[in-house]
């Protein structure tokens, strides 16, 4: 498959004013590189504050960059200006994590979804009402929804209405931000088949944020791995999942909950604490939490290398 999303060198530095007027500097995206090919599920996982998220929104440029490139479908993100900006968004579109707080609650289900067309000038607008309630259908709600208001749905409802307003331009790739985490355990199951469902009949690409493996395991071709601002590990996710390389990597497949109480597997519980993206330690990044960790670990940051599809940062990838 061709590379529709490449990202190289990324980053987004924060500052912030504490007291006596003293700056911070929050590292928060510090070099991240990825491709996303076309008509792929890419994971992109990572504990909370790994800048995931932030990584998300630079790509769309909800977000500055700090420093970096990112070329999508062969144009230069960052080098456009705002027309061009704006022509690009019909091909990227985001379904954010909280589906209550990014619906307008003045408008309507329809006017929420429909908004995308009015500002792109699609269709006539006497058919908008026509094409928002196919969309309806097609994210498993009811069309006579159309005039109701979000605060009238569930939360899973809800996102059903995020996910159609992202889909009713038609792009060639969507950013979902934790699309579940903030729903039922119930409900997970039937959003995240419902984003296979729509990848299988509109052929788009996906980038799928999330704190968790398990999440990622069910839909993702690839997964890419970040600790405190960094990519750590990027690989199928078959072979992530059954013989991860970096040691991050591998305690987080080891908090994967099992059915099956005689797996084998056995819990990594990972001591210390995160380091402050504002004061990252030097070295490997993982290296004050790491069980492997040597001399050398602390004092040479690791390069992200590629080995037929596989990459990983680390001086001493695991077998």
């Amino acid at each position: 498959m061709s590379v529709l999303l490449s990202v190289r060198n990324l980053k987004k530095h924060f500052q912030t004013q504490e007291k006596w007027n003293k700056q911070r500097v929050i590292y928060a995206v510090d070099g991240v590189s990825f491709d996303v090919r076309k008509g792929e599920t890419f994971g992109l996982v990572g504990e909370s504050g790994c800048g995931k998220t932030t990584t998300g929104r630079l790509i769309l440029r909800l977000l500055e960059p700090t420093a970096g490139h990112i070329d999508f479908n062969g144009n230069a993100v960052l080098k456009m200006d705002r027309q061009q900006l704006k022509r690009l968004r019909r091909d990227m579109q985001m379904v954010f994590q909280n589906p209550y707080a990014s619906l307008n609650p003045r408008l309507s289900v329809g006017d929420n979804i429909a908004e995308s067309l009015i500002i792109h000038k699609m269709h006539e607008s006497k058919r908008h009402r026509e094409i928002v309630q196919e969309m309806m259908r097609n994210v498993g709600l009811q069309p006579d929804y159309y005039d109701r208001y979000p605060h009238e749905f569930s939360g899973g409802q809800r996102q059903r209405i995020g996910i159609a307003r992202a889909l009713i331009l038609q792009p060639k790739m969507i950013v979902c931000d934790e699309p579940v985490s903030a729903l039922d355990v119930s409900v997970q199951a039937q959003i995240l088949n419902l984003l296979q469902e729509l990848q299988e009949k509109f052929d788009f690409t996906y980038i799928l944020i999330a704190h968790g493996l398990n999440v990622v395991e069910h839909m993702s071709d690839r997964i890419g791995v970040m600790y405190l601002g960094k990519m750590v590990e990027v690989a199928p996710a078959g072979s992530l999942f059954n013989s991860p390389r970096h040691p991050y990597t591998e305690a987080l497949v080891s908090a994967i909950p099992q059915p099956d109480l005689h797996s084998g597997r056995k819990r990594i519980l990972l001591s210390g604490e995160i380091p402050s993206p504002s004061n990252p330690p030097p070295g490997c990044r993982f290296s004050t939490r790491c069980r492997y960790a040597k001399v050398i670990c602390r004092e040479q940051e690791p390069i992200l290398a590629e080995d037929q599809g596989w990459s990983v940062a680390c001086h001493f990838p695991l077998a």
